[in-house]
């Protein structure tokens, strides 16, 4: 019996499709995460514990504040997003998905600090863990969406601020750990222009252009920046990037005083 042997000619064997997992997917960071993998030509699974993404290839709910506290939604989770997979390797985790409970220490109950740190925290060290095999093999990265409030924050943002400067401290810690198994990065955007964004500003049109000027850039993020500042840590191009926080702040994390 002879073997056939593929000569230089021969229609190469595919390599297996990459696959990302992104949580928080249907608001606009999420659809700017799941479209900017879309176009690196990855399959994009994506999740939320409400609504649709059109942006990605498999979607599905799920609230991810249930994974720190079951076994059984640990598995569940797992087998969607395996499921999901088909016959692609999973290269990414993006962790977006995030709880945002606006309150003084006076106002905050224990149940809002816990499904902070549940959702903004436990969640993404969970989702590392039950793929990190996955992305063992894959030679793949971790990808935190991170906050400026990790490091500057304002009245009213305790439990968000410590989550967040929690989570980056998680990536630099899960860096160190993982070695040259997976890298693991945060992306720590400012504002960013989201539909959420300007409704807050539906009745301040002069605020939301006040916000844009106290950047130093005179500008605020767009939502399709992360997605591609997310999908170039992910990529081969930044492959000696790993354990860092990305500033995309236009230069307010630099300016003493933001008065928004």
């Amino acid at each position: 019996m002879s073997l056939a042997l593929t000569s230089a000619h021969d229609t190469p064997v595919p390599q297996k499709e990459r696959a990302v997992l992104v949580t928080g997917a249907t608001g606009d960071i999420g659809i700017a995460l799941c479209e900017a993998f879309r176009q690196q030509n990855y399959r994009v699974i994506a999740t939320d514990h409400r609504g649709d993404s059109n942006a990605a290839d498999v979607f599905f709910n799920f609230d991810l504040a249930d994974l720190p506290r079951s076994p059984t939604a640990q598995q569940r989770f797992k087998q969607a997003v395996l499921d999901g997979l088909e016959d692609s390797s999973l290269c990414c985790c993006v962790n977006n998905a995030a709880v945002q409970i606006l309150a003084s220490l006076d106002d905050l109950d224990d149940a809002d600090v816990q499904q902070t740190l549940d959702v903004n925290l436990f969640a993404p060290l969970i989702i590392c863990r039950l793929f990190l095999p996955h992305l063992e093999r894959a030679r793949g990265s971790v990808v935190n969406i991170g906050s400026i409030h990790a490091d500057l924050t304002k009245p009213g943002f305790l439990a968000y601020a410590t989550s967040k400067g929690a989570l980056r401290t998680l990536t630099q810690a899960l860096a160190v750990d993982l070695g040259p198994r997976v890298r693991v990065n945060c992306i720590q955007p400012a504002a960013v222009d989201t539909q959420m964004l300007r409704a807050g500003f539906a009745e301040n049109t002069s605020g939301l252009t006040r916000l844009h000027q106290y950047h130093p850039s005179q500008r605020i993020a767009d939502a399709s920046e992360i997605g591609e500042i997310a999908a170039f840590l992910a990529s081969e191009a930044a492959r000696s990037i790993t354990g860092a926080s990305i500033d995309v702040s236009n230069g307010i994390a630099a300016r003493l005083h933001d008065p928004a």
